[in-house]
């Protein structure tokens, strides 16, 4: 028996994938297990158990408590939607009372984040803390008991933890130390996204002896196979299992069914991507095995929408989705492509429920595109986002400034290309070039620490064009986002769940 959990805190819009493919696994093995989105029930009891207190009469912190069963039952309900205001100001009460609830234990709790007044997910021994005295985190009323009353129940030999996010790192640890201490002869299971980028690092050394008793790098099913003593999976030997999740309960208009149809990228050139970094191999699911999971997991879940979760969604997976998919709404990241400049391509991905698509476009400079070999012609992007408007589909872009190419005179040609393209462009997505750390096109440049933390995933580096992050913020917040074209675009993003929740505001447009 193992039990596999979802620990706090991530955005609760859709179940944990990661935690559903393996319970496909265990399901079609005929393993007995449990699952456990933690994240989404920790959420909820501590929105749903915190009081308002004395001290705390804003008229802010008021409403958000009056309203706060109206404003969790209103981002179920599609109508919240149709009004991006209202659905700002709902995001923030229930944002707030997260707050309020979590700041008597020196921590402060969103929908997404989570960060404490002293430790940090980047230094182990702050997470070693974290475990030795697992009362001190707002969640633990919770999990003390809801891991009680499940190990209890099940007894389970194992207990998994699936932790892919800085956000989740302290509330996890947290979590193995009270089982360590309250359950000493359960075996814990370590793996997710994080875990992954932390043993595939330079520096890791497993601080953790004595609290985790395996570590998971990369998908899950073939260490926990091995550990199960069951048969190592064929890649596409099992549908992920979204049975025993509370398909309901989720911050969302309807349940949004998540899906990775591959691991890895299948480009895997950028400079400086992490999948490249850490040398992520591209493992595909066959296309003919993703259209029948989507069709049979349609059937089992009715979703209102499909995320796929892949670093790029494949042509071939596009055009698969075009002639057999499920006839429910998508979105997912796919790259800049000739195929998205044909209109019969992006009209026939419309016509089959595509209403947004993630872009990395990452710069408007060919120069800086070229240099990190993103296998983008900027005219090609210009002509593919005028195409994918044409067909109807939503484009959320990606964009990074402060790579080690680019100077103010590059990162105004993107300001340029942005505004230009005003039209087209949906969403944006802004971010400050972070080095990761086990990046080859590191050496040669002058790096130090972000952060004093031993797992720190980027490092700090001496800009070879004096671009550095103070310049680079700078530019950012006095004039790209100033641009009324940019500023117009920016306050369209929905807050907090972001590209999770934008397809619902294009299809209610």
């Amino acid at each position: 028996m193992i039990l596999l959990i979802h620990p706090p805190v991530a955005k609760p819009a859709e179940p944990p994938a990661g935690i559903a493919r393996l319970s496909g696994l265990l399901t079609k093995n005929g393993i007995k297990h449990s699952v456990l989105d933690a994240n989404l029930e920790g959420l909820l009891h501590l929105l749903g158990s915190s009081k308002r207190p004395a001290d705390r009469d804003d008229a802010w912190t008021r409403r958000a408590f009056i309203k706060r069963d109206h404003n969790l039952a209103s981002m179920k309900t599609p109508g919240l939607y149709h009004f991006l205001d209202r659905y700002k100001r709902t995001v923030m009460d229930v944002t707030r009372v997260l707050e309020v609830a979590s700041a008597p234990y020196r921590a402060n709790v969103g929908l997404a984040n989570y960060q404490h007044e002293t430790l940090s997910p980047l230094r182990s021994r702050d997470l070693i803390a974290a475990a030795g005295q697992p009362e001190l985190n707002p969640f633990y009323p919770y999990f003390r008991a809801r891991l009680t009353e499940l190990i209890n129940e099940y007894q389970p030999r194992f207990i998994g933890f699936s932790l892919n996010y800085l956000s989740q790192a302290l509330c996890a640890f947290a979590m193995i130390g009270f089982v360590k201490r309250e359950f000493p002869g359960l075996t814990i299971l370590l793996g997710g996204g994080l875990v992954t980028s932390w043993i595939k690092g330079t520096e890791w050394n497993d601080p953790f002896s004595g609290l985790v008793d395996h570590f998971v790098a990369g998908p899950g099913e073939y260490h926990l196979s091995s550990i199960l003593g069951i048969s190592a999976p064929e890649e596409t030997s099992f549908t992920p299992d979204y049975g025993a999740l509370p398909r309901n309960d989720y911050l969302s208009p309807g349940f949004i069914l998540p899906y990775s149809a591959s691991s890895g990228c299948y480009w895997n050139r950028c400079s400086f991507c992490p999948e490249k970094a850490e040398g992520n191999a591209y493992i595909p699911i066959p296309t003919v095995t993703v259209i029948s999971d989507l069709n049979s997991l349609t059937e089992q879940t009715n979703p209102v929408l499909i995320h796929l979760l892949d670093s790029t969604v494949s042509t071939s997976l596009m055009e698969a989705l075009s002639e057999k998919g499920p006839g429910v709404p998508w979105y997912g990241f796919t790259r800049i492509s000739r195929h998205l400049t044909d209109f019969d391509f992006c009209l026939s991905l419309k016509r089959s429920g595509c209403v947004m698509l993630k872009l990395g476009l990452e710069s408007g400079d060919q120069e800086v595109l070229d240099n990190m070999q993103k296998g983008i012609d900027i005219g090609t992007a210009s002509i593919a986002l005028k195409t994918l408007k044409k067909a109807g589909i939503s484009a959320y872009v990606y964009l990074i400034f402060g790579t080690p190419a680019e100077a103010l005179t590059q990162a105004r040609k993107t300001l340029e290309f942005t505004a230009s393209h005003r039209d087209c462009i949906d969403f944006l997505n802004l971010a400050i070039f972070n080095m990761p750390v086990c990046s080859a096109r590191s050496s040669g440049l002058e790096t130090r620490r972000f952060y004093e933390g031993d797992l720190s995933l980027y490092t700090d580096f001496t800009h070879p064009k004096g671009w550095n992050r103070k310049e680079v913020r700078s530019f950012l917040e006095n004039e790209f986002k100033s641009h009324p074209a940019v500023s117009a675009i920016l306050k369209k993003d929905p807050p907090v769940f972001t590209s999770n929740h934008a397809p619902f505001f294009v299809m209610n447009s």
